[in-house]
């Protein structure tokens, strides 16, 4: 999740821990530990432009290392609220601030390392998407009367709020995969695999991205009363060999584009637009395009060690963003 989210949601489960007189002092540590994990995208090399793509989301995200994570922004904290909480408040506060960051990411559809250093599997439970107004607004007006009233009872309806929303948006996802399953067979195609994830900003509007004979397709699914449809875009799923026979298997760019896809959950595709760009499917501004959020762009003549570059392919995003608007409305 954004920042934001993640920062305010922290301090609802923080001062839903906190006594009247700690509220503000709750806030303010679980903002920190909410945040805090995030951190990791500072774990970064100028010379290898996807190990910030491997670290991020992977151990300060993971449970076992809450306790640690938490100790550490209680640490730092502690100097600021050590004449309101003693060290083991402070600790508390954010031991709860700093739990709920990595639960929250695995609800999101980018894949968290829960389970680290025991297993790599990335979590991603996809009933809300890493931006929406609609789960966060609600939760910042309720924190900022808990503050303001001093009633802890304003930050449990905050946390209790994103319980519901996260029920709604995984109501929601099992209707736009039934929907989803439906449309592939009405094609004539049994997907060999399927997934449904939020669009940017809504739980009101779904991707959908099936895999048949070699292709993905996407679609863009409204549940909301009913389920409308709007058929999208399919392109051939990336054939390493047969798109970059120049390859060496062997040297940096290969090894990679295999980092990548481990990071993308193997949804890659070659770009229509660029011959040497490869795209991670699972995301685009308009959920029925192909057009991805990001991308590694290969170099037939770059030396053997020499790394892929990493792009962030977002030149269309304002006009984008007005048909994905009049798609959700």
């Amino acid at each position: 999740m954004d920042p934001l989210t993640q920062g305010v949601f922290g301090a609802s489960w923080a001062q839903s821990g906190a006594s009247r007189a700690k509220l503000k002092a709750a806030a303010l540590l679980g903002v920190a530990s909410g945040i805090a994990p995030d951190l990791d995208v500072l774990i970064r090399s100028s010379s290898d432009p996807l190990l910030f793509l491997e670290f991020h989301r992977q151990f300060t995200h993971s449970l076992t290392f809450i306790p640690i994570g938490a100790l550490i922004v209680a640490t730092v904290m502690h100097a600021w609220s050590r004449h309101q909480l003693s060290f083991r408040q402070s600790y508390q506060f954010c031991l709860l601030g700093y739990a709920s960051h990595g639960l929250l990411d695995a609800c999101t559809s980018y894949g968290t390392q829960l389970l680290w250093p025991f297993s790599e599997m990335r979590v991603a439970w996809s009933n809300v998407s890493v931006v929406d107004p609609l789960f966060t607004l609600p939760i910042i007006a309720l924190l900022l009367v808990s503050i303001r009233a001093a009633r802890v009872r304003y930050a449990r309806l905050a946390a209790l709020w994103a319980i519901i929303y996260l029920a709604f948006g995984w109501l929601q996802n099992q209707r736009a995969a039934e929907a989803a399953e439906a449309l592939a067979a009405s094609r004539g195609h049994v997907a060999t695999r399927l997934e449904t994830k939020p669009a940017l900003g809504t739980a009101l509007l779904w991707k959908s991205i099936y895999e048949f004979d070699g292709r993905y397709y996407v679609d863009a699914l409204r549940p909301i009363f009913r389920v409308r449809v709007h058929p999208g875009e399919s392109i051939a799923k990336l054939d390493l060999m047969a798109h970059f026979p120049w390859l060496d298997a062997t040297s940096q760019q290969a090894i990679d584009v295999e980092r990548f896809r481990r990071v993308a959950d193997d949804f890659l595709a070659l770009d229509d637009r660029a011959p040497n760009r490869i795209v991670d499917m699972r995301y685009s501004m308009v959920p029925n395009e192909i057009d991805a959020f990001w991308a590694i762009e290969l170099d037939a003549g770059a030396a053997r060690n020499a790394h892929v570059d990493f792009l962030i392919t977002r030149e269309r995003a304002p006009e984008q963003l007005w048909r994905l608007l009049g798609m959700l409305f």
